[in-house]
């Protein structure tokens, strides 16, 4: 009998400190190597997706903990339970779209082309058939090299900057990445430079896991009323500034 007490008490205890954590915690997943959006600042997670889930997370009363992992990864966690939303810079495809629920976009990005600053004969999408194209794996660049273009060679890389490593090393031809993060790399990197070819557009959004309506009814609210108030816009001038002075935004000057 003493014994069965125990394991009741232990389970008690358990199933209390479980609905503790989830009643004050919503876990955003994320892949901090995607600047603006997100990336790492010393030890700590910052970007626009990152302050856009912190409203988020504020209006649904809880505290935000980011946990960055693989993009190609970010999915299988949702499903699993480990995390509860996405904000990743995702680009809301019909495809992942049958693994997850997506609020309404929140960005209207385009894939854009690196390559070498020297590199004079890539002018177009078209020019990359043949070469050896990088992309970050899981992301929408990976999908449009492997399924819209033919006669690639595609290597996928855990982030776009180990891309750019690649490509300045010579290992690669070209990168197909989102716009904002393809002009940060070759903000930090005079031996790369753009390709200005608008070939694709696509539009973000947050993921969460199928089913569940009052989280994601929630992030809809958030982002319609920091559109609506000009909060958004502070975000974008923050973010992404065409000085390129970016400008950490703490939710306390919101």
């Amino acid at each position: 009998m003493k014994k069965i007490i125990m394991t009741v008490i232990a389970l008690a205890a358990l199933f209390s400190f479980s609905c503790s954590k989830s009643n004050d915690v919503i876990k955003m997943g994320t892949n901090a190597a995607f600047p603006p959006f997100e990336y790492t600042l010393g030890t700590e997670v910052v970007g626009f997706d990152v302050t856009v889930s912190q409203l988020i997370s504020r209006d649904y009363g809880k505290k935000l903990k980011v946990v960055d992992m693989n993009f190609d990864g970010l999915i299988a966690a949702l499903q699993s339970g480990s995390i509860d939303f996405i904000a990743a810079g995702m680009t809301a495809t019909e495809e992942r779209r049958k693994n997850v629920d997506f609020s309404e976009p929140y960005y209207l990005s385009k894939q854009t082309i690196i390559v070498r600053a020297d590199d004079n004969k890539v002018i177009s999408v078209n020019d990359l058939k043949g070469k050896v194209v990088g992309v970050q794996a899981g992301t929408t660049g990976e999908l449009f090299a492997t399924e819209e273009i033919e006669g690639l060679n595609v290597k996928s890389f855990k982030t776009g900057i180990d891309a750019a490593l690649a490509l300045k090393n010579g290992a690669i031809e070209a990168i197909i990445i989102d716009e904002l993060p393809a002009q940060e790399i070759v903000r930090r990197n005079v031996e790369l430079k753009l390709v200005e070819d608008d070939f694709y557009t696509d539009e973000y959004a947050i993921a969460v896991k199928k089913g569940n309506t009052e989280l994601l009814n929630s992030i809809n609210k958030t982002i319609e009323k920091i559109k609506a108030d000009g909060t958004y816009q502070k975000l974008i001038d923050a973010y992404m500034p065409l000085d390129g002075d970016v400008k950490i935004v703490s939710i306390e000057d919101l």
